[in-house]
């Protein structure tokens, strides 16, 4: 039998963690299986709070552990911890299940990933259809962004989503298992080998457009990624980052944007995404004021970007860091 890895990855939302692991641990029945929980160094006690959740009665015997890791890299840097954590007895597992710490597996999810996986070779990754507590799907299924997903996603005006309607990175809900660009990292497997060979998460990413980009290195090492429709996984999310109560885009956003363009397909090309996002951006805005529509960005948002990635593009600019305390201060 496959064996598989669970990583749940803790930043201040303990119980919510002891909760999902286990719904976790319930799924993980029948399956040659073990939990790492990862708290990304929260120092607010709750590594403390997850020891006494964990010795209660409904964990004892359970093949779960829990780790600390000694910084907050983000969210590709924590789940590294727990990837290089491997199995208990410091043998390789040979499937990787990343897990959301507000994310809660239905029956037969783990297995369904599974199976999946083992029966399309040519797959990489496979990930869930991810719901709401409600039953209210979420968008988590994805193509790549590009210069033209820029221009339509920041234009938002029908006639241009229809005419570019093959580059819009969100897809609509699947209604049965298929092959996507990349999937949202609430509920995602990967094989260890397909890791071994493309590298883990990238650390420089301190959140969003990590999955991303992991994605992107497998397809281009001949891996595709898969939308398993029949596993099912709640998902209540931005529990821990805030990003529904946003109210300018914090510097890590733009950071991991930018990032990920320049470092998939150039300066140049990150330049002209941009350049497309101001564009669409601007067409936005002045359809707000004669239609007189609410805003939907955050404050300052397109010039907080062009600002940033101006100073991105300077000689000798820094590598693009982020401060945990932009999701404290939310």
């Amino acid at each position: 039998m496959p064996r598989l890895l669970v990583i749940s990855l803790n930043y201040r939302t303990p119980e919510m963690t002891l909760r999902s692991a286990r719904a976790a641990l319930r799924e993980m029945a029948g399956l040659e299986a073990e939990l790492i929980i990862v708290d990304n160094d929260s120092a607010d006690g709750s590594f403390e709070t997850m020891q006494a959740g964990l010795a209660e009665p409904w964990a004892q015997g359970a093949p779960i552990r829990l780790i600390r890791s000694d910084r907050n890299g983000g969210f590709g840097a924590g789940n590294n911890v727990g990837i290089r954590a491997g199995w208990s007895d410091g043998s390789r597992p040979d499937y990787i299940y990343l897990l959301n710490s507000d994310a809660f597996p239905g029956p037969g999810s783990l297995r369904r990933l599974l199976d999946h996986l083992e029966t399309h070779p040519e797959a990489g990754f496979a990930g869930s259809h991810i719901h709401g507590e409600d039953g209210t799907p979420h968008i988590s299924a994805f193509r790549f962004p590009s210069i033209l997903s820029e221009f339509e996603g920041a234009a938002r005006f029908g006639p241009i989503s229809r005419a570019l309607g093959a580059y819009k990175v969100p897809l609509d809900l699947p209604e049965t298992t298929r092959r996507v660009d990349w999937l949202a990292g609430a509920s995602l497997m990967m094989r260890q080998d397909v890791l071994d060979r493309i590298g883990l998460f990238d650390e420089t990413f301190f959140l969003y457009f990590e999955e991303t980009e992991l994605c992107l290195r497998a397809a281009r090492a001949g891996y595709q990624t898969h939308y398993v429709r029949d596993s099912a996984v709640a998902h209540i999310g931005s529990v821990s980052t805030g990003m529904k109560r946003w109210q300018r885009i914090p510097g890590f956003w733009l950071d991991s944007r930018w990032h990920y363009f320049s470092k998939s397909h150039g300066r140049g090309y990150a330049a002209l995404a941009t350049l497309a996002h101001v564009a669409g951006g601007v067409l936005w805005r002045a359809r707000r004021v004669i239609q007189r529509k609410p805003a939907a960005d955050p404050a300052h948002f397109l010039r907080d970007m062009v600002i940033h990635d101006l100073r991105a593009l300077m000689p000798g600019a820094a590598r693009p860091t982020a401060s945990r305390s932009e999701i404290k201060a939310e």
